[in-house]
């Protein structure tokens, strides 16, 4: 069984961000009351609308006859986005890249990391050997690429959401090739990363018979770590304010 939640409510000009956290929360509380209810202890949950992590972790307190591993929220647009825009910095096939990591929320805080990611079997830091490209231009590029197509369509993407979304179930369900990992929000907890317990952060997980894992120690220096807590401290804060609506 498998549940994909698209919408949410939207932010509209002169909404604070609790203001849209609290129409989320009772969409989301009551999508968990249902699932709660009525959902197979093994469905899977891929909660899309925005904000998507926080949205998910709502879901998942709201359900507490199913294992909060069966919830996640979708950064595999991200993801996909990351290793698209390696791919055409290097000369190179989408097929050719992978290790590519999104960190954290599904915001403008999140961080693209290439330090794991190879084209060809080649570390992509040994292919591209920019780094001011990489700070300056790829991870801000990533991180505002929604906003971008919404200014340009002045709607949010549609076809590269669905390719996603199938990604991430395809890997969920199916298992990630061996030797590759991907990009999904997931429950932070046990993690060995630093980062908090009882978030939905994005990891670079594999998966296997239905099951997701999450990557360990892969390499994270000073610069990654302080991106990594950036979008940590955004998705406990949004936590607090969520909770704190709920009266949890």
């Amino acid at each position: 069984d498998a549940v994909v939640m698209l919408g949410a409510f939207p932010r509209k000009d002169g909404m604070e961000r609790k203001d849209l956290l609290e129409k989320n929360c009772g969409i989301f509380k009551e999508q968990g009351d249902f699932l709660n209810t009525v959902a197979s202890k093994t469905v899977k949950v891929l909660v899309v609308g925005n904000p998507a992590n926080t949205n998910a972790l709502i879901a998942a307190e709201c359900a507490p006859n199913i294992p909060k591993e069966n919830f996640t929220a979708l950064t595999r647009l991200d993801h996909n986005r990351a290793v698209g825009q390696l791919a055409l910095k290097a000369g190179a096939d989408v097929e050719d890249v992978d290790g590519a990591i999104i960190w954290g929320n599904h915001s403008s805080t999140q961080y693209p990391d290439i330090n794991s990611a190879k084209i060809k079997g080649t570390p992509a830091k040994d292919i591209i050997k920019d780094d001011a490209w990489y700070t300056n231009e790829f991870i801000p590029c990533i991180q505002k690429r929604g906003a971008a197509i919404i200014a340009a369509r002045k709607l949010s993407s549609a076809l590269s959401a669905a390719q996603a979304i199938s990604d991430h179930m395809h890997d969920w369900v199916l298992g990630t090739p061996a030797g590759k990992f991907v990009s999904m929000a997931v429950d932070s907890t046990g993690n060995t990363y630093g980062i908090a317990d009882g978030l939905m952060y994005s990891f670079p997980v594999t998966c296997s018979g239905g099951k997701w894992t999450i990557v360990k120690d892969l390499p994270t220096g000073d610069f990654s770590t302080e991106k990594m807590k950036a979008t940590e401290a955004e998705l406990l804060e949004e936590k607090t304010m969520s909770f704190g609506i709920l009266g949890k």
